[in-house]
């Protein structure tokens, strides 16, 4: 059987909830002692539905005055992967809420860093949903 049609649920209004704004600042607190080191803010947004697979991103939006090629994005979804801030097991659970028994969420993975230019940079962030 197919999967169901999930996009609706994942508007950025849904990811804006359960991703807020204000994780840039703890992350970055968390990680330098102080929010105003941060060089990017970061923003969780859905991509698209491709079969059993939700497709999410990360965007890293470089902030006023900062260097967002300095500040070395390339190793963040191993960061991402463990950091209790971002709580990628936590967001899952959120995301499962959110399908509500639809379906159910088996895995995710984390892609590399992807340069869009000098002002953002994306992680991919796949779902992947029990056949």
């Amino acid at each position: 059987m197919a999967p169901a049609k999930l996009e609706h649920l994942f508007d950025q209004n849904q990811m804006d909830r359960i991703f807020p704004d204000s994780i840039s600042d703890q992350f970055f607190d968390a990680l330098f002692g102080d929010s105003e080191e941060g060089a990017y803010d970061i923003r969780l947004a859905f991509n698209r539905q491709e079969g059993n697979k939700l497709e999410f991103h990360f965007e890293l939006a470089r902030r006023p005055e900062k260097c967002l090629r300095c500040s070395l994005t390339y190793g963040l979804p191993e960061v991402f992967t463990r950091h209790p801030v971002i709580n990628l097991k936590g967001l899952t659970g959120e995301m499962d809420k959110i399908i509500h028994g639809k379906e159910k969420i088996d895995h995710w993975k984390i892609g590399k860093t992807i340069e869009i230019d000098a002002d953002l940079h994306i992680i991919p962030f796949t779902v992947f949903l029990k056949n």
